[in-house]
């Protein structure tokens, strides 16, 4: 089966982060660009975020519009999305609400390392069906195991650690970049990505396809791959 087309999708500050140092959630998004993201997702097989964007925002990752809601259902798809975090350790609270909102017709996925796997499977029990990718995670084995699942659109919404990985290994089919109007200059704080390699290193262009003003935001739309790797 194919890999599923990977949607990476960021809100991040004019400066390049993606949250500050207070312990308050930072909202870069506004209401609008919010809803942008909510019909993106509904496009969507699945939804990936990482372990720390589970530990730090809590969330339910699901779809909230009604007319939305119904909408998939008339096509019979599932009314929410497969859900799936990744974590190398392990450590994953079960009292997460990303495990209890949503997940009535799919089960959300965990993938793990060989070491995080038994502990996982011990925390959560029946709350999550626990994937191991081998002594490190493999965005790449992970990506051919939702393949064969079915998952044939997946979006992915963080963090740090999850875009850099991707990003590094040539796996995003499109870039969605929200740019909220302010500075956050933290040197602590969390930023899109890490230094990497990425593919092509800084002197190859990203295509951009897109650029549409939300409100006070500025949506950015890329394909991140080169011509000759299908886009």
């Amino acid at each position: 089966m194919p890999r599923p087309y990977v949607v990476l999708s960021v809100a991040v500050s004019v400066d390049g982060y993606i949250d500050d140092t207070i312990p308050e959630r930072l909202y870069l998004s506004n209401e609008a660009d919010f809803d942008r993201v909510e019909v993106v997702r509904t496009k969507c097989d699945a939804i990936l975020i990482g372990a720390g964007t589970l530990r730090r925002d809590n969330p339910r990752l699901i779809i909230k519009n009604p007319e939305r809601l119904a909408a998939r259902a008339a096509a019979g798809e599932p009314a929410h999305l497969q859900k799936v975090v990744v974590t190398g350790s392990g450590n994953l609270d079960p009292a997460a609400r990303f495990w209890h909102f949503g997940v009535e017709e799919r089960i959300p996925i965990a993938y793990t390392t060989d070491a995080g796997a038994e502990k996982l499977r011990d925390r959560l029990g029946d709350l999550a069906v626990v994937v191991s990718l081998g002594t490190a995670v493999d965005f790449g084995a992970m990506l051919d195991d939702l393949g064969n699942r079915g998952i044939g659109r997946m979006m992915i919404e963080g963090g740090t650690s999850i875009h850099t990985a991707v990003l590094a290994a040539g796996l995003a089919d499109e870039l969605h970049l929200a740019v909220a109007p302010l500075l956050v200059g933290q040197a602590d704080a969390p930023r899109f990505v890490n230094p990497a390699e990425f593919p092509g290193g800084s002197r190859r262009r990203m295509k951009l396809v897109d650029v549409t003003q939300i409100g006070d935001v500025a949506f950015l739309r890329y394909f991140p791959k080169a011509e000759s790797d299908g886009n």
